[in-house]
């Protein structure tokens, strides 16, 4: 799953490459990621991008007033002039008067979803984003007021897009090892320490990742994101920073890790 890392150098390279530059042709591969259909891709045709900006795992192309939102879902994606890599499905292709911009997805079922809008708030998904964990100002504040006094395990709060916005499944895991917190523990369990912690944790994995994937190309942004996991992903290997060895979170069926010996299990 791309998230907020990956998908700000995304942003900044669609913002840097499309700015000023029109639409001259689209061609839907999969019409089911269209959510509004009664505003087609081809409305777009002509239009030149004013602005692109990013929302959580979400990318708004702003054509003169008329906008396009990429949601990117599980395992959704982006090429430039280059065909989809093996195991991904072509969903849309928007050629530009310079390149060739595909949207694809690698998953199982389908996740992208695009839609055709007036302002970006009318995508469901946007409007309903808290704030941006990945924002430099995103605060201690911001962060315990997420938390609150909520009995949700962690790790599955800091994916809660509505709570705070752009961390997934990977992140997630990365941002409570640094931490050194339980991905099971209840937030509501938190000492005023810990938050403290969190958000320290929270600020140095993600700044460290915005900064890492910064012309990167989109290509290899996949590739530079699993390279960098300290412990997602990496089940059975040694702690990078102890004795402990890497093991799955009970309850994710293999989709989240952590380590024992530096964070131990609490509910």
């Amino acid at each position: 799953m791309p998230e907020a890392p990956e998908v700000e150098a995304l942003t900044l390279f669609l913002r840097e490459r499309l700015t000023g530059h029109a639409i001259v042709a689209v061609e839907l591969a999969e019409f089911r990621a269209l959510k509004t259909r009664a505003r087609p891709l081809d409305a777009l045709v002509g239009r030149t991008v004013t602005g692109v900006t990013r929302y959580g795992k979400h990318i708004d192309l702003d054509l003169d007033g008329i906008h396009l939102s990429l949601g990117f879902g599980r395992a959704g994606w982006a090429t430039w002039d280059t065909d989809p890599p093996d195991g991904a499905a072509l969903i849309a292709t928007v050629t530009f008067d310079d390149g060739v911009l595909g949207i694809t997805d690698a998953g199982d079922w389908l996740s992208v979803q695009l839609h055709v809008v007036d302002d970006p708030l009318e995508v469901p998904a946007v409007a309903k984003l808290g704030p941006d964990a990945a924002d430099p100002a995103f605060s201690r504040e911001d962060l315990a007021r997420a938390l609150g006094k909520r009995r949700k395990q962690l790790k599955a709060l800091l994916q809660e897009q509505e709570s705070l916005a752009g961390i997934g499944n990977a992140y997630s895991d990365e941002i409570l090892y640094v931490a050194r917190l339980s991905p099971v523990a209840h937030a509501a369990s938190l000492t005023d320490d810990e938050v403290t912690r969190l958000h320290a944790a929270l600020r140095s994995v993600l700044d460290e990742a915005v900064a890492a994937r910064r012309g990167v190309p989109i290509a290899e942004q996949k590739a530079a994101k699993v390279a960098a996991m300290r412990v997602h992903g990496r089940t059975g290997e040694r702690c990078p920073d102890g004795d402990g060895t890497i093991e799955d979170i009970p309850g994710t069926k293999g989709g989240g890790q952590y380590c024992p010996s530096c964070q131990p299990l609490s509910a």
